[in-house]
């Protein structure tokens, strides 16, 4: 048995959830399926797990951040509520329906597999997430079976590691965050880094994220950025926990984390590094001033002076190049997420080399009335972020609307 259903939205996270409003406002009859629960994804973020930006960032359409601590960050299981409470109004979510395959159907439109009873759909959204997949780096294939590894999506507080000292392989928010939580338990960590700006938390009595939304930084577009793989970037390190500090190379230094290069390899209990540590400070030093000059920037164009914000402080950049791993008590990989749209959407050419959809404006180049929301760096740096995937639900939502003959 086939079910019809004339405009599917698959994934009920901001993206999904955000495209589900903005259809509903239109007129658009649709179905949002669900896999698990509303924002989901959410929840299996580490216990410790805070938004990195302020609450006050969470301005999803129809659903923006009300709270009485618009300055704070909300835990994980927090935002997971907000995004089940906003599905709850919106009335049009399946869940517990995983899609397991699609492809195009025959007759047109496409066909989704499920658990269930088939699906047939004239247009479909993918809203899936920005974050579908761990990166698992080919440079700890060869680690000792009797070294415990664990990647970003399985890490979930410190009394869970074994006991001993712990590799952190990664550079971004998450590695950071992840890093000096264990070493405020006192584990010894060691941090094998790699290249990602930093900044202060605040400065000027604003935040980070104030100064940044008044700028054009989140407006960045693919097309803006060096290469197409810088879409696979590191974030700016920083951390809402404990109500939001600095959080970089220098204060997890300071907090006794030793820093060493990018991991080249691990062969049974040796891990190799490269020598390239002033190389991956120096790069994050010029991602600060990267920032400090966007802050400045921004006063000029609104004629208020700008905050000091004085030159990073020296760091010791002398680090080895090998480590023993026998008797450490886990491996922490978090060096970022991949998509994993092939495997289970069978339609070829779908995504380009870094596995982002080949697209325009959101709509699949190969596949016409296939959309994409909520993936990152889609139209713009904020396109899957909770102050920015708004926009692009409703470019999309806007699009169909048009196409079905109702008003956009």
């Amino acid at each position: 048995m086939v079910e019809e259903i004339d405009v599917v939205v698959i994934g009920a996270g901001q993206a999904g959830l955000a495209t589900s409003h903005e259809l509903g406002m239109r007129g658009v009859d649709h179905v949002v399926l669900e896999a698990s629960v509303p924002g989901s994804s959410w929840l299996g973020r580490w216990d410790s797990f805070t938004l990195v930006g302020p609450n006050h960032t969470v301005r999803l359409p129809g659903a923006a951040y009300d709270g009485d601590d618009p300055g704070g960050f909300m835990t994980g299981s927090e935002v997971a509520g907000h995004l089940q409470a906003y599905a709850g109004r919106l009335g049009r979510v399946r869940q517990g329906v995983p899609v397991r395959g699609l492809r195009r159907h025959a007759g047109g439109g496409f066909e989704l597999r499920t658990d269930g009873e088939g699906i047939r759909s004239r247009i479909v959204v993918v809203a899936t997430g920005a974050y579908q997949r761990p990166l698992v780096p080919a440079a700890v294939a060869g680690l000792s079976p009797d070294v415990p590894y664990v990647d970003v999506s399985g890490y979930r507080n410190p009394a869970a590691l074994r006991d001993g000292a712990v590799l952190v392989v990664g550079s971004g928010q998450s590695a950071c965050q992840i890093a000096e939580e264990l070493a405020l338990t006192g584990r010894d960590v060691v941090m094998a880094c790699g290249r990602a700006p930093w900044f202060l938390r605040r400065v000027g009595g604003r935040d980070l994220f104030d100064w940044l939304l008044d700028s054009t930084f989140y407006e960045q577009t693919p097309d803006q950025l060096p290469a197409p793989a810088a879409r696979h970037g590191a974030n700016i390190q920083a951390t809402g926990a404990g109500g939001g500090h600095d959080l970089h190379y220098r204060t997890l230094a300071a907090l006794g984390v030793r820093l060493v290069g990018h991991l080249v390899a691990i062969d049974g209990h040796t891990a190799t590094f490269a020598h390239d540590l002033p190389e991956v400070i120096a790069a994050g030093d010029a991602g600060f001033r990267f920032v400090r000059d966007t802050i400045e920037a921004v006063c000029r164009r609104v004629g208020v002076p700008a905050p000091d914000i004085p030159e990073p402080g020296r760091l010791d950049t002398t680090a080895p190049t090998s480590l023993d791993l026998r008797g450490f008590g886990a491996v922490v990989v978090a060096t970022g997420f991949r998509s994993r749209y092939t495997e289970w959407i069978d339609i070829p050419g779908l995504v380009d080399e870094q596995g982002f959809p080949v697209h325009v404006d959101g709509e699949s180049v190969v596949a016409p009335d296939l959309h994409f929301v909520g993936v990152h760096f889609l139209r713009r740096r904020r396109s899957s972020l909770l102050f920015g995937v708004g926009d692009d639900a409703t470019a999309t939502a806007t699009r169909i609307a048009i196409r079905s003959g109702l008003p956009a």
